[in-house]
């Protein structure tokens, strides 16, 4: 804009900090990056909260725009006319004032930014003002939570998906198909394009040039992003990475590498977000499949045995000898599944699913989201499907922000054996519910003896009818009295009788445990010498423990 027009005082049409904690200044100069914005001095800090941007001609006074950034059009940072715009700006409680710098020094104007409390801001001389205008409203308006973290995208919302890439990584997006066909692309007003690119946005699909096979070829054999110098000035260099679920290519991820250009962390960015992007493009396909619904109906009749193997074959469309394993995933706090979250967690594990196996289903009862996997033999078997289970957890709890934790059942060798699959899942999930240092992901191998001894739990008491024996006596004293005998026991018996671990496990002195137990064995006639006491005692202490 040149500085010979005098344009009345206008304010931007942008975002001010309406979201939560707002905007700082901070995160604005982290964001453009020392290339676009320097900050000369800061006298209220970095944390001061950006709000509009109010473009100012030097012969007009300063509007009054609380935490507004102050836009000096035209203006020189040693004259009298600026200084004085830069105290209007502190007595309207303006954040910050940004001028060019055009070689002048900024001694006098840092000490009038210092003096009225705001910010001084330096941009390059040859970045036009309008430019500048853009990338802050970009900026203020694309930078809450939600969208650091793809939270806020519905799922296969391939256009808000580019835009919200775009931002994180820091250049334009184009999301595309394994041919070239352009899926959907960003539209963040201050990131550069090229006339590639603007051909392939006008016909959905990338120009046909001597080398598109070449670089294609390039991304979709390598393990991560590529980087292409294009020698040609007219067009701007990039940086790509191949979509993939698994081993199957759902399609790529282009990013402009132009002004501003793409900071250290876009490499990391922009691997980060084709795994976000995997999904999206799986779900997108999956609208194509009507029959998901009442599959997902089946399935959850087989897995409650309310179908026969054969009925569910038919159902399913699977062949009633598949091997198969049943992963059951919860969430780990012990409130019940909040319907949205539940909701995100089916879509989640559905989209892996359909990565790790075409006949692979997810449905969700009793609370709880059930993985249906088609599986091999052999050895290496388990630990595929732990490997399944573990990037669900961690994609819900990045993409979602929900924690969860899956159990995976026995193996079954046919559909008939499906819902001892889904017990034996369930059961390894109250194994982890239950231990505050459990992992996240397990197998009933993992957690065998957790498993048995909920297994006798439920079982019951013996079947022979007998009196109520020292241990339950013991519950019963500590119940009514409030003593600690059952625990002090358990932690003997644990101990293998050892007093001095015993103790230190229950912060009590060695001579006030053998005290206890010689009180135990005093008030309820329980002979601890004798084997099969102290294994019966010891079994029955750990369940109670389980139950309660």
């Amino acid at each position: 804009m040149p500085s010979t027009s005098r344009p009345a005082p206008q304010v931007t049409d942008t975002s001010s900090s309406e979201d939560a904690g707002g905007t700082t200044l901070r995160r604005l100069r982290d964001h453009l990056g020392p290339l676009v914005l320097q900050v000369e001095c800061a006298p209220q800090s970095e944390d001061v909260l950006i709000g509009r941007q109010v473009i100012h001609d030097p012969c007009e006074p300063v509007p009054a725009q609380a935490d507004g950034v102050l836009l000096a059009v035209g203006a020189s940072p040693e004259r009298e006319d600026f200084l004085e715009a830069v105290r209007q700006a502190g007595a309207a409680r303006y954040s910050a004032v940004v001028v060019k710098a055009r070689g002048r020094d900024l001694a006098a104007a840092s000490a009038a930014a210092r003096a009225a409390g705001v910010a001084l801001l330096v941009i390059p001389d040859d970045m036009p003002w309008r430019h500048l205008d853009a990338l802050v409203t970009a900026a203020t308006s694309a930078s809450g939570p939600a969208q650091d973290t793809y939270t806020s995208i519905g799922m296969g919302d391939l256009f808000p998906l580019a835009n919200a890439i775009a931002y994180q990584v820091g250049g334009a997006i184009t999301i595309e198909d394994p041919l070239g066909h352009v899926l959907a692309y960003s539209n963040l007003p201050h990131q550069e394009i090229d006339e590639i690119r603007r051909q392939g946005i006008l016909g959905r699909q990338t120009p046909d040039r001597p080398t598109n096979l070449d670089e294609y070829q390039r991304v979709i054999r390598a393990d991560g992003p590529v980087r292409f110098d294009i020698p040609d000035t007219k067009h701007i260099n990039r940086l790509a990475v191949a979509v993939r679920a698994g081993p199957q290519l759902l399609g790529l991820l282009w990013a402009l590498d132009g002004n501003p250009a793409l900071g250290d962390g876009a490499e990391a960015a922009l691997e980060e977000a084709a795994k976000v992007t995997a999904l999206h493009l799986l779900r997108a396909r999956s609208h194509r499949d009507p029959d998901r619904w009442s599959r997902g109906e089946a399935l959850a009749s087989l897995l409650d045995g309310a179908v026969s193997g054969r009925t569910a074959a038919a159902q399913l469309g699977i062949a009633g000898d598949t091997a198969t394993t049943v992963v059951a995933f919860a969430q780990a706090a012990p409130e019940e599944m909040p319907g949205l979250g539940g909701a995100r967690i089916v879509d989640l594990v559905g989209l892996y699913c359909e990565a790790w196996h075409p006949q692979a289903l997810c449905t969700t009862t009793g609370g709880l989201v059930y993985a249906l996997l088609p599986t091999r033999t052999d050895p290496g078997a388990e630990r595929r499907v732990v490997k399944f289970a573990e990037n669900v957890v961690t994609t819900v709890q990045r993409s979602a922000g929900l924690a969860l934790q899956a159990g995976i059942g026995v193996p079954a060798a046919r559909l008939d054996e499906v819902p001892n699959g889904r017990r034996t899942a369930d059961r390894v999930l109250r194994a982890l519910a239950g231990d505050p240092q459990a992992p996240t992901v397990a197998t009933v191998s993992d957690v065998r003896s957790r498993v048995t001894l909920m297994e006798f739990t439920e079982r019951g008491t013996s079947s022979v009818d007998l009196p109520p024996g020292p241990v339950q006596r013991i519950v019963e004293h500590d119940a009514e009295h409030g003593t600690t005998y059952a625990q002090s026991l358990l932690a003997y018996l644990d101990a293998f009788g050892e007093a001095i671990p015993a103790a230190a496990r229950l912060a009590v002195h060695e001579n006030t445990l053998r005290y206890r137990i010689r009180r135990i064995q005093e008030l309820f006639d329980l002979d601890l010498d004798d084997p099969d006491t102290r294994l019966v005692a010891w079994l029955q202490l750990r369940l109670h423990q389980i139950a309660g």
